[in-house]
């Protein structure tokens, strides 16, 4: 993309400073992640003062369009874009070295009385990094960082240099335009939602699947999600509880249709008809052609789901091998090698463990059996399936499935 200048016709100008990741490093479909990244970053920050953004060398530039603006909201709302590593409340300027003295006494002052509010005393220590991208700026990146560390030291007594331990680092980059900053937060990281595809979420309202859906959003893959509700053996308050966490998701996953299937039915059929050490692997099978259908109907490539080996017994290689076998597209579990406080603690940096461990209970724990089989055959799991007809429930089950927008 072509540089569009940040500061227009005036001399230097605020802006948030974007930094990206992996798609950096993408060859000639590079641009196609790029367009992806600056869709997303455009919706989430519509409510944020619907601002400009532009990029170009590996940087993207939110640009205000209108004062007063909420940086902190805005760089906390594009942190949450996937495909966003890092993010800088930035003063840009004309790279023109006169110019860029004049910001970067401005910048380090704000930081140098920050610092100062925020309690410290006696000698602040600094040091200046320059990245020099404008290969046609005369001065190097050493020398930039030299002459600027002389003029606010001459600027600001209290300073001293410490190139091992300093309080704070002014950032120059010297681009195009020049941007001077202090402070870098960290981002999600990841791939831009809807580089890689979409696929189907199972999720069930317990703390593992918006983790999982999570963790696969993270990668560029939009996802809609399928639950599965027993009522009245479930109450409404548990199908509340499954929509609020996509509704908490969304933050970072973009808008969820969340497809609710009524399955008091099935689930019945299969308690009254099938051994009980098997009924839980039979379960997990319907819900697989169920999902299966309900993802094809909506563009998706694959599955989701939170299970992780030996969990519980539905969740033994054995079973899941069972379940697998009941679909036709690919099931993926990004938390198969996960312990659970690792999940539990993504849980709570994303916001879901809370709704997560509401006492609503979901349909899996329905008509648990009290000795479920651990390691079944798949042959002895379809022998016994074979024993009723479960398609005609499976399939109006899905005909009377409500669909949900949350986000």
């Amino acid at each position: 993309m072509n540089y569009v200048s940040v500061i227009k016709d005036a001399p230097e100008a605020r802006i948030i400073l974007v930094r990206i990741g992996e798609i950096a490093l993408k060859g000639l479909n590079r641009s196609t992640f790029e367009k992806n990244l600056y869709r997303n970053l455009r919706e989430k920050l519509k409510d944020v003062g619907a601002p400009d953004i532009h990029w170009s060398q590996s940087r993207f530039y939110i640009v205000p369009v209108s004062l007063p603006f909420d940086y902190a909201k805005a760089m906390e709302t594009a942190s949450r874009v996937f495909g966003v590593v890092s993010t800088s409340p930035a003063l840009a300027c004309r790279s023109d070295f006169e110019e860029i003295k004049k910001a970067a006494v401005k910048v380090a002052g704000e930081k140098l009385e920050a610092l100062k509010s925020g309690g410290l005393t006696g000698p602040v220590r600094f040091k200046v990094e320059t990245r020099r991208g404008a290969k046609s700026f005369t001065m190097t990146s050493p020398e930039i960082s030299c002459e600027l560390g002389g003029v606010l030291l001459d600027t600001y007594p209290e300073l001293v240099v410490d190139v091992n331990e300093p309080d704070f680092i002014l950032y120059c980059e010297v681009r195009e335009e020049s941007f001077l900053y202090t402070d870098i937060y960290k981002a999600k990281g990841g791939m831009p939602i809807g580089s890689n595809g979409k696929a189907c979420l199972l999720l069930s309202g317990g703390i593992d699947s918006p983790v999982a859906g999570y963790m696969v959003a993270k990668r560029g893959v939009k996802i809609c999600a399928v639950h599965f509700f027993s009522y009245p053996y479930t109450s409404e308050r548990a199908k509340e509880k499954v929509l609020e966490l996509a509704k908490i998701m969304s933050a970072y996953c973009g808008e969820i249709k969340v497809m609710v299937v009524p399955y008091t039915e099935v689930q019945l059929a299969i308690h009254e008809n099938c051994r009980d050490e098997l009924g839980t692997v039979i379960m997990r099978r319907s819900m697989m052609r169920i999902a299966e259908s309900l993802a094809r109907k909506n563009g998706c490539a694959a599955l989701v789901t939170g299970e992780s080996i030996g969990q519980v017994a539905s969740q033994t290689m054995q079973a899941m091998y069972c379940t697998d076998a009941a679909a036709n597209m690919p099931v993926f579990r990004p938390l198969i090698a996960m312990d659970k406080v690792d999940v539990i603690a993504i849980a709570r940096e994303i916001g879901t463990f809370e709704t997560s461990t509401l006492p609503y209970e979901d349909c899996c724990t329905v008509f648990t059996p009290k000795h479920p089989k651990t390691r079944p055959s798949l042959e002895e799991v379809v022998a016994e399936e074979a024993r009723y007809d479960f398609e005609k429930l499976e399939k109006e089950a899905i005909e009377g499935t409500e669909v949900f927008t949350c986000g």
